[in-house]
């Protein structure tokens, strides 16, 4: 099993846009046979930042490379920022964990 993460600093008061945003988005994940589960977490809030996390878990880490190098995850991430960039502190922070036991 192989998880993938990416850690997002949102603008206070933008959560709800956040949130919208990956409500809204078509990831294209349903035609990627490796591909297992996604959830959108909501961490603290603070004074300069809401945390969120991006949580995928992928069959394999290989799988997950496939889809970083396929159409579908092109497609997905074709309007990734857009019109509402300014909500975003920062670039993600990928993390990528492989199960060990």
């Amino acid at each position: 099993m192989y998880i993938a993460m990416n850690r997002f600093r949102i603008k206070p008061g933008c959560e709800q846009d956040f949130i919208e945003i990956w409500k809204n988005r078509e990831t294209y994940l349903d035609s990627v046979p490796s591909f297992e589960s996604f959830n959108l977490l909501q961490g603290p809030s603070g004074d300069e930042f809401t945390l969120f996390a991006s949580h995928s878990t992928w069959a394999s880490k290989q799988d997950f490379v496939n889809w970083t190098e396929s159409d579908a995850f092109r497609k997905a991430h074709a309007g990734a920022g857009g019109k509402s960039k300014d909500i975003y502190l920062g670039p993600p922070q990928f993390e990528g964990f492989e199960s060990v036991v």
